[in-house]
């Protein structure tokens, strides 16, 4: 007997999200997570597919008072499902915007986005670490659902801490794919019982001596971490002790940093030039050397402008410029039609001349 067998075609450019055109998202679900943690779910108005890898993220740019404000979210979904994305935000106390997403997105209202983005993405190996604190379990959880989509064999060994049992994001999830996958081992680590006192596991925070125990082999294999920023610095400083090399531990953070004031010149050396940098909606003037990023000196003198990565991928702090030039060296945060328009990023552009942003 025939069957007839239907043969499906790769789907065309116009049916794929386009990360230098497409620049909204519509929210079509949320879903209570913890007390105080939501995912949403969010796919192209147009029911284009949109492609990315698992680690990445995506730039939110909601209009709150009147002003734009961009925050980066990274992709919690797996990414073989490409009809959507789910981001999951925690809220934050003084939080503007994963206060104003909990508060007010909706599944039908639309939302400013720009992605996908990022680095942070799962080196081909055969063994794994994966470290998350918090929030930070987020992108982690994103290559975890792509493992268990694929069904490949794994070997991985992912510990999640979290402030309390209540606190443990996606804990039934990961319970149910550790059964599924044989290779996915498991350990979720509360700093308190606060909520549980009957918690029957360890308590406590990341240690030498917690990780050599559980994974013994940790050298071997390739470190995904990402959480806040005391975590990440404690798993650093712990892989580096255990023998892993720099090369395969990777990490993934939203921290700006602020470079520090730079050097006086010595006897001999050629003096750096400043440049005044005007601030117009703050009505503010600051003084930047060549050497230092309008946003360094920027955060340093208490100017208010919002950053993320600092380094040119996330594309948060991207501003007008109303006059000026600068030499900006960005890792993808930013379109070529955005640099066309007179958009920069502070955060990775030193100054060629006297500036006049639109902040």
């Amino acid at each position: 007997m025939a069957t007839d067998i239907a043969v499906t075609s790769e789907p065309r450019t116009s049916d794929c999200w386009d990360p230098e055109t497409d620049n909204r998202l519509v929210c079509i679900d949320v879903h209570d997570e913890t007390h105080d943690v939501k995912s949403f779910t969010l796919a192209s108005p147009q029911g284009k597919r949109i492609s990315f890898e698992a680690g990445q993220y995506f730039l939110f740019e909601p209009e709150i008072d009147a002003e734009e404000n961009g925050r980066c979210y990274s992709i919690s979904s797996s990414p073989l499902r490409t009809n959507a994305i789910t981001v999951t935000v925690k809220r934050v106390a003084g939080g503007k915007v994963s206060n104003w997403l909990h508060d007010n997105l909706k599944p039908g209202m639309e939302l400013p986005a720009s992605g996908p983005m990022g680095k942070f993405n799962r080196p081909k190996a055969g063994k794994y670490l994966m470290l998350s604190g918090g929030s930070g379990i987020t992108p982690v959880m994103a290559m975890v659902r792509e493992l268990a989509d694929k069904a490949e064999p794994v070997d991985v060994f992912f510990l999640h801490a979290g402030r309390s049992p209540l606190d443990l994001l996606f804990r039934e999830e990961l319970s149910v794919l550790a059964r599924r996958m044989k290779g996915l081992r498991l350990l979720f680590l509360p700093e308190v019982l606060t909520g549980d006192p009957s918690w029957p596991g360890l308590n406590g925070r990341i240690s030498k001596a917690l990780l050599s125990l559980v994974v013994p082999d940790i050298a071997a294999r390739n470190i995904l971490c990402c959480g806040p920023a005391p975590f990440m610095a404690a798993a650093r400083a712990i892989s580096a002790e255990l023998g892993v090399p720099p090369e395969r531990y990777l990490e993934e953070s939203f921290d700006a940093a602020v470079i520090e004031d730079l050097p006086a010149p010595s006897e001999g050396q050629a003096v750096v030039a400043t440049y005044k940098v005007q601030f117009a909606k703050q009505q503010k003037v600051l003084e930047v050397s060549a050497e230092q990023t309008v946003l360094a000196c920027a955060k340093k003198m208490g100017v208010r402008l919002p950053s993320s990565c600092a380094n040119g991928i996330c594309g948060t702090c991207k501003s007008k410029l109303v006059s000026g030039a600068v030499d900006m060296k960005h890792e993808g945060g930013i379109r070529q039609r955005e640099i066309d328009a007179g958009f920069f990023l502070p955060c990775c552009s030193r100054p060629l001349s006297d500036l006049v942003i639109d902040r």
